[in-house]
């Protein structure tokens, strides 16, 4: 690798990162800034460690899948919260030691620990500290624990989800969770500039549930404008026709023509041109409105070929379109080939899915695979904690 690449993703580099987390949401932060060069000290409970090790299938290593996916490049400490001299440690290490901290910890505990934004700032004014809550630090909500399943049933998320009058049904991924661990890091880039120019920290307060708010702006928009509840458009999407996915011989194709030019475009290779000057299908709207009686036309049509075929005659006159893959076959697709987004680690291992981020050409490489509870100890707590490394902020 270049120099100036591996300068370009290493842009986190002396940049010291303390998670205070489980499960998901801190984790996928603090993976994405110890992918981009940060040093990430990942504080467990001993024993067992962060719950999330035993979730997902089971690697050789006794450690599960979702916990190799968002642990990478990171070194593992263990601390006794019950441990008066252990958490005085960990409270000294922040203070003396730590660029940002992260904390995902059920509500009350940080306060209860002494561990908290207003108590280590207060001693290291620099540090950037950010609360990951569920329902955010203010309101009647902000003292409850919750999950990223909770964020998507009371954030609105299972309402516009699924298919018209089936059960309410969860995003396949945990996307509450993630996507708050990235507002995290933008938060925790923001206030990094910030210090950069007045050298000033300063606490970032992320949640869940603002996180599950956030992704319902469209639905909101439209309840603003139109006081109703939007419905669930399947594999479609709400004021868009056609715009799905379709039902092919061999499986589902997404069919994207919202306009009028590549309605026409559809039309044509469906072997109906008369289709655009059908009154109920005259413009977006009117293919919207109308949506039940389009597909009853489309559908038939679309089941008489493979996904492949029609992807090609689509793609012949410029409409957009995409096979539904399973798991595997996006892993072994040449585009996800050719990406080089699937990793190994440097010290082995089986393929993660890499930073979705390049930096003048170079998607960053994960160095070491996840730890075990506590692999770190003596590294990283058998130092002296005034023992400040170069580049961190005192």
């Amino acid at each position: 690798m270049e120099e100036s690449n591996a300068a370009a993703w290493q842009s986190l580099a002396g940049i010291r990162v303390v998670e205070l987390g489980s499960s998901v949401a801190a984790p996928y932060s603090t993976w994405i800034m110890g992918a981009m060069g940060a040093e990430v000290v990942k504080v467990e409970r001993p024993g067992p460690g962060d719950d999330c090790r035993y979730w997902g299938k089971m690697f050789p290593d006794g450690i599960g899948s979702y916990f190799h996916a968002l642990n990478r490049d990171k070194q593992s400490v263990t601390v006794d919260m019950s441990d008066e001299a252990e958490r005085e440690w960990l409270r000294n290490y922040l203070m003396t030691e730590a660029d940002v901290v992260i904390q995902n910890m059920r509500p009350g505990l940080v306060k209860k620990y002494g561990l908290d934004a207003e108590t280590i700032r207060a001693a290291n004014p620099k540090l950037i500290y950010c609360n990951l809550g569920a329902f955010g630090n203010v309101g009647p909500l902000q003292d409850k624990p919750g999950y990223d399943p909770l964020m998507q049933a009371y954030g609105g998320l299972m309402t516009i989800t699924g298919e018209p009058g089936r059960p309410p049904i969860r995003v396949g991924t945990s996307i509450i969770d993630m996507g708050t661990g990235m507002w995290c890091v933008i938060g925790i880039l923001g206030a990094l500039k910030r210090r950069a120019d007045t050298g000033e920290g300063c606490t970032v307060d992320a949640s869940l549930y603002e996180t599950a708010v956030a992704w319902m702006n469209n639905a909101v928009a439209s309840a603003a404008v139109d006081p109703a509840n939007p419905q669930r458009e399947g594999s479609g999407a709400r004021g868009m026709a056609p715009y799905q996915a379709y039902e092919c011989s061999d499986g589902y194709l997404i069919i994207a023509a919202p306009n009028d030019r590549l309605f026409e475009r559809l039309s044509q290779v469906l072997g109906h041109p008369e289709w655009p000057e059908d009154p109920r299908f005259g413009s977006n709207q009117d293919r919207y409105t109308n949506l039940a009686e389009l597909n009853e036309l489309i559908e038939p049509e679309v089941k008489k070929r493979t996904r492949a075929e029609w992807q090609q005659a689509l793609d012949d006159v410029g409409i957009p379109s995409a096979p539904v893959q399973q798991t595997l076959e996006m892993m072994a697709d040449p585009q996800t080939q050719a990406l080089g987004i699937l990793q190994r680690s440097l010290d082995g291992g089986e393929p993660m899915v890499g930073l979705p981020l390049s930096f003048d050409g170079t998607r960053p490489p994960p160095r070491k695979s996840a730890p075990q509870v506590g692999q770190h100890n003596e590294t990283v707590k058998g130092s002296a904690p005034a023992a400040k490394k170069e580049g961190t902020n005192n």
